[in-house]
């Protein structure tokens, strides 16, 4: 049920005063800048850039629902035993935008908006 999810709580990434920050081997939840907007016919997915991949590092993602508009979030996984240096505003994901042959009702789930200031 939609009234008993819950997500846990989160701490904010720091970084450093040359806009980086260095992330040990951990799972860790980013929130991109980019705000999307779906039509009710195209549906997205996400895959990692391969340079994120070279580096031992990847990010899960979901399908962006037609219809979602919001801020996403996704999740990091550092498996690089050595860490992972990661720029602030780095390109992590490369979004593939899905057309539907017909619209839908569009999403209207608890996260529709989300992360919208």
């Amino acid at each position: 049920m939609d009234s008993q999810r819950f997500v846990s709580d989160l701490a904010p990434l720091v970084f450093d005063g040359l806009d980086f920050i260095d992330l040990v081997p951990s799972a860790y939840s980013i929130t991109y800048n980019e705000i999307i907007h779906l039509p009710k016919n195209v549906m997205a997915l996400a895959t990692p850039r391969s340079s994120l991949l070279r580096c031992g590092v990847t990010v899960n993602t979901a399908v962006w629902d037609a219809g979602y508009s919001g801020r996403s979030q996704s999740l990091m996984v550092v498996y690089n035993p050595q860490g992972f240096r990661l720029q602030r505003n780095a390109r992590i994901v490369q979004i593939v935008f899905l057309q539907l042959t017909k619209e839908t009702e569009g999403y209207q789930g608890a996260y529709q908006g989300e992360n919208i200031d």
